[in-house]
């Protein structure tokens, strides 16, 4: 495909991505938040059900991985000691490519040592808001609360008839052999993210168990619920947070699930990051953690139609 010029329009838009590029590290030195360059490459993929990596051969014989977030590489360093950090740069992900997805994307990531869950939030917030005009409102509901609102049910006592029930009155067809937690993500993913954030930046909190990812799992009003939370504005996901789980036997036995249900979706199972693994345990400090898709605070900040737009080259033209 030959090259095109840039629009004045374009270059403008990169210009204010420089400078908001300027303003995120500034917001983090401002907080004594030290910014580590985290290799790009590894020899072990992050493990995520719904998320691919791209392969890359090093050499004969042998494959490495460009990663999806930096964060294995980040919790290492966090357990040797380094203190709060953060990460702004760019990340990869296979088979992403749309209006709001770019298989190469920025993302700013960052860890607070001794924050609790609700300063995490406060500060994610704050830093949304360096990029979107405001002051914009902020509104917190948990996932139970969303289920109820949107789907008009309790999702921890509801069955899998319930479920499909539910899904149709909205007029949706998930596959009816699907299992009851796959179902209760296919309903958050259609019925209740679209509507999040319309008029103000919403916060998703207290997610259960079987959506905890890499967070903590805590009893918190009779249930027992993952201090986990996403970040929604106009119905665009911008974040993904956690308490920081740092029992390493507990999260050996999540990402040997999680490779159990890459299979059975047809996905190849990935090798766990033993070293990542290994760093866990006594010395990984009590911390929150949390990462923002840069490009889509920019996507949103200039009202554009997708993500070429802000960035230099993107593989779907604008």
């Amino acid at each position: 495909m030959p090259h095109e010029p840039m629009t004045n329009t374009k270059i403008l838009l990169l210009h204010d991505r420089s400078a908001m590029l300027a303003k995120a590290r500034a917001f983090f030195a401002e907080r004594g938040v030290l910014e580590v360059d985290c290799c790009a490459l590894g020899p072990c993929p992050a493990i995520d059900s719904n998320i691919d990596v791209i392969p890359a051969e090093v050499a004969p014989f042998q494959i490495g991985y460009l990663h999806t977030s930096p964060e294995y590489a980040m919790k290492r360093l966090l357990a040797d000691g380094i203190g709060d950090i953060y990460y702004l740069g760019h990340v990869f992900r296979q088979g992403e490519i749309g209006r709001i997805h770019n298989p190469e994307f920025t993302m700013a990531e960052w860890y607070r040592i001794g924050f609790s869950f609700e300063q995490m939030i406060q500060e994610t917030c704050d830093f949304i808001q360096l990029f979107l005009p405001g002051p914009l409102k902020i509104k917190k509901i948990t996932y139970r609360e969303a289920f109820a609102q949107y789907v008009n049910i309790d999702y921890s006592l509801a069955s899998v008839p319930e479920l499909l029930r539910a899904a149709s009155k909205l007029g949706l067809t998930p596959d009816p052999t699907w299992p009851r937690d796959a179902l209760i993500h296919f309903l958050l993913t259609y019925a209740i993210e679209p509507s999040l954030g319309k008029e103000e930046v919403t916060i998703l909190t207290h997610y259960p168990p079987h959506e905890a990812a890499l967070a903590c799992v805590v009893e918190k009003n009779g249930e027992f619920v993952a201090e986990r939370f996403e970040a929604y504005y106009q119905g665009v996901e911008l974040c993904n947070g956690y308490h920081e789980l740092a029992d390493s036997l507990e999260l050996r036995q999540r990402f040997r699930e999680v490779n159990a249900t890459r299979v059975r979706g047809g996905k190849p199972a990935y090798a766990l990051d033993e070293a990542f693994l290994s760093s866990l345990g006594s010395h990984f400090p009590d911390c929150c953690g949390v990462s923002v898709g840069v490009d889509r605070l920019l996507f949103l900040r200039h009202k554009v139609q997708s993500l070429a737009e802000i960035i230099p080259f993107a593989w779907l033209p604008s």
